[in-house]
């Protein structure tokens, strides 16, 4: 039995669609099947479009940087030394 693989984006690795209408199809059948809401854009790396979970009306501006930007340890009890 042939099984259908999705061709994916080399940078991102999510699922490549062609236009926004075929993104928008399986935003909305996840939507009906799994109760899940997806958005659609369009990405900057390969021009096609894919899914994501984040809205992007929540977002910040792209390119724009988070004022706190430095990376934080994921240890237990870890604090961060006061400066």
């Amino acid at each position: 039995m042939h099984y259908f693989t999705p061709q994916r984006c080399a940078a991102t690795h999510k699922i490549i669609y062609h236009d926004r209408g075929q993104a928008q199809r399986a935003a909305d059948r996840c939507l009906l099947e799994r109760d899940v809401e997806l958005w659609t854009y369009r990405c900057d790396l390969c021009g096609s479009w894919h899914l994501t979970h984040r809205d992007p009306s929540l977002h910040y501006a792209a390119g724009a940087k988070r004022r706190d930007s430095k990376p934080r340890s994921r240890k237990r009890g870890y604090k961060p030394r006061q400066r």
